[in-house]
């Protein structure tokens, strides 16, 4: 790594540690200020500050839901478990609240710097996949909004073809997206009147 280069982006990152306090917990915890980030410690709780933590990593073995400020599986930063307790009710747990990486016990600086890469990645390409399944069903409801426009039109069309030309044209005339046109449309045919108004 070249001197002044941070080429992972932790350096000056913030790392909420939410686990009882322990003998070893300070080996983590130097070891993560050692690469670079500024640490807190929590325990029952996180805080609300935590939602601008840039990664959490947290105790499975006492761990439960009720500790974190976000829904199980809603964390908006990466999170590493720290697994004492292989037993799989606890697994699943950490799977569950959105384990992006593990790191096992007794708590030490092996492996930190790695988990801490991989949560990041693992996260960003959850976030990724999220927000290609949200467009993609904004997609799918704009679609289907199309065609139920298209089929009100064609009540008074030749045929489907003619009333998917009659939304383009109205699209064009207001100056909106086709699926903008077929939300009005519906709304319109729903009001008393129809589509009497829709020219």
């Amino acid at each position: 790594m070249m001197p002044g280069i941070d080429i992972t982006g932790l350096d000056g990152a913030q790392a909420i540690v939410l686990h009882p306090d322990h003998e070893r917990l300070q080996l983590l915890l130097r070891q993560l200020r050692a690469i670079g980030l500024s640490v807190e410690t929590a325990w029952p709780d996180l805080p609300s500050a935590a939602i601008q933590a840039n990664v959490v990593l947290y105790d499975v073995d006492l761990g439960h839901d009720e500790q974190f400020p976000w829904a199980p599986g809603e964390a908006p930063m990466p999170m590493i478990a720290l697994v004492g307790s292989e037993a799989p009710g606890r697994l699943e747990w950490a799977s569950r609240i959105g384990a992006d990486a593990l790191l096992m016990k007794p708590l030490g600086a092996e492996g930190v710097f790695a988990a801490l890469l991989v949560a990041r990645q693992a996260f960003e390409l959850r976030r990724s996949l999220a927000a290609e399944i949200a467009s993609l069903r904004q997609r799918l409801s704009a679609r289907q909004t199309v065609v139920k426009a298209v089929s009100i039109l064609a009540r008074k069309a030749v045929s489907q073809d003619a009333a998917y030309d009659q939304l383009r044209q109205m699209a064009m005339a207001w100056q909106i997206t086709i699926e903008a046109a077929a939300v009005q449309v519906i709304e319109r045919a729903q009001k008393p009147g129809g589509l009497r108004d829709c020219s």
